[in-house]
């Protein structure tokens, strides 16, 4: 009888250390999300929050791009689940010119965009003439010539729509200065280094990546009330999968923004400052 009492308590125990272990294989169970980014300082954040993710079940592997083109190619194609590289007017006109229905589920952080010189200590002191290097980011028009407009050194046409204006919009140019933007926006930090141009407009990941700090260097800096923070980008119909949530999460959680703050020193604007 004692036999089959312990035969018994032993059968128990065993069915519930089975039933433990089932609960344990089902909230381990990991999502896998693929997010593409340029290395800084998208790359960066994301590896930040790679183990508070891991914690949320979702593993975070990351693509580091080195452009500004593929990033979305990749992403419509479904090698990526979301990328984090742009923001909403460079999106706006990616999607117009590709037919794209790719959307955003909320914007991290600030890269604001600067103009460097080694000739001059104020954008206004720029001579007549004088050559300004500007990438051929179409979406980043607007930014650059809002900073020479502050500057007094260029006014726009009326009714201007800064987040999708061009050179063209340009009505008055008091100093005749001569805008370039034909070049790719990864090499504006090598042309600044080689003097070439009277100025160069190089945006902050880039100009970080080079060393500069864009605070300290920089003749003048986009303001922190810029349209332009930065977004993790998903195809439609994605922006509400848990995986995504927990991302973005993550990425807007105050832990976060602080530490983007603290890490580069003001640099990267986290979107709490902006807002």
């Amino acid at each position: 009888m004692r036999k089959k009492r312990i035969l018994g308590l032993l059968a128990v125990a065993a069915t519930a250390f089975l039933l433990v272990g089932c609960g344990k294989s089902t909230s381990s169970k990991t999502t896998t999300i693929t997010v593409g980014a340029s290395a800084v300082p998208h790359a960066e954040i994301l590896k930040h929050i790679q183990p508070e993710l891991k914690k949320e079940g979702v593993n975070l592997k990351i693509k580091v791009f080195q452009d500004y083109v593929l990033p979305n190619k990749a992403l419509a194609s479904k090698e990526l689940d979301a990328n984090y590289f742009q923001h909403v007017p460079f999106l706006d006109n990616w999607n117009k010119e590709n037919n794209g229905s790719i959307v955003s589920p909320g914007a991290v952080h600030l890269e604001p965009i600067g103009v460097f010189s080694k000739k001059v200590k104020n954008l206004k002191d720029l001579k007549d003439g004088a050559t300004v290097l500007v990438s051929s980011n179409v979406a980043d028009y607007g930014r650059v010539l809002t900073l020479f407009k502050d500057a007094g050194l260029i006014t726009l046409k009326k009714g201007t729509d800064i987040t999708s204006a061009n050179f063209s919009d340009i009505a008055t140019n008091k100093k005749h200065l001569v805008f370039k933007h034909s070049y790719e926006a990864k090499l504006m930090p090598q042309f600044y280094k080689n003097n070439e141009g009277d100025a160069v407009v190089i945006n902050a990941n880039y100009a970080v990546q080079a060393g500069l700090d864009p605070r300290k260097d920089a003749i003048a800096l986009e303001k922190s009330d810029s349209p332009y923070a930065n977004i993790v980008a998903v195809r439609k119909g994605d922006k509400d999968k848990p995986a995504i949530k927990k991302l973005m999460k993550a990425l807007r959680s105050k832990s976060t923004q602080t530490w983007i703050k603290n890490h580069y020193k003001g640099a990267i604007l986290p979107v709490s400052s902006t807002n």
